[in-house]
């Protein structure tokens, strides 16, 4: 009768030897042979340069170099040709597997609408601001007789008016009619001759008038002392003024020792 042996504890080392050595062959061969061979590793492609390229011309010059590329937004610019390319990612230079998507964004054929923004009753400043960032234009400043100074009376297209919240396409020049700080109300000059300063101040501005430029001087004979003896424009029949406009003084005596520069 004859027994098995058991494996010697020298057999069972080389056993494991023989795994261990199979074992980082095929880690070896999958990491360094296969994936090499099947994904093309370490080859990589360097991206061109493709904005301000026409959208029609990419599927072939793509093509050549083994990429692709997929619209991934769009906008509206008024120098821009229509499905020019205005952005791309990955950027021009980078380096890439083959196949691989490049984003773009293209130039729309057309203006995108919306709805147009409430101007008026606000500063010109302000009007200009809104008008920028809705994508809008600035036109033309058109200055009319009225006491709100550089207020927005009207907001004009095509020298139409437009109301807040009407369709209108971005890139659309707007015209602002703006208040020119005058009013169109005329009226006779006021005459200030022989008036004390004060009063004269306090009759300029009842009627909507500026104080313009204080001026002293030696009072001359018949004259007293801290009246008006001279203004600019003079006081006539036929002179006159609009609001808001600035009347200058002369007045006997010296200036107040507040009114003094050094």
């Amino acid at each position: 009768m004859s027994f098995l042996k058991s494996d010697t504890p020298i057999d069972l080392v080389k056993h494991l030897v023989v795994m261990a050595v199979a074992t980082a062959a095929l880690v070896f061969g999958f990491f360094f042979v296969y994936l090499p061979l099947t994904t093309n590793h370490g080859e990589t492609i360097v991206v061109p340069k493709i904005t301000g390229m026409n959208q029609s011309d990419l599927e072939d010059y793509l093509d050549e170099r083994n990429l692709r590329y997929f619209v991934d937004d769009s906008s509206y610019n008024p120098g821009t040709r229509p499905f020019t390319v205005l952005n791309q990612d990955p950027a021009p230079g980078e380096k890439v597997k083959e196949d691989r998507k490049i984003y773009i964004t293209v130039a729309m054929q057309n203006p995108p609408v919306i709805k147009m923004p409430k101007l008026t009753d606000g500063s010109e400043k302000n009007a200009q601001m809104i008008i920028s960032s809705y994508g809008l234009t600035v036109g033309k400043l058109i200055k009319v007789p009225d006491v709100r100074q550089n207020q927005v009376l009207r907001q004009l297209v095509d020298g139409k008016e437009i109301t807040p919240g009407s369709p209108i396409a971005k890139g659309t020049r707007v015209d602002l009619e703006v208040g020119d700080g005058l009013g169109n109300q005329e009226f006779a000059v006021p005459n200030l001759i022989n008036m004390p300063a004060d009063e004269a101040t306090t009759l300029l501005v009842g009627q909507g008038l500026q104080l313009g430029e204080t001026f002293y001087q030696e009072p001359q004979d018949g004259e007293t002392e801290g009246t008006v003896v001279k203004q600019r424009p003079v006081a006539s029949p036929v002179a006159t003024i609009r609001m808001g406009q600035l009347v200058d003084i002369w007045v006997a005596g010296k200036a107040p020792l507040s009114e003094v520069k050094d």
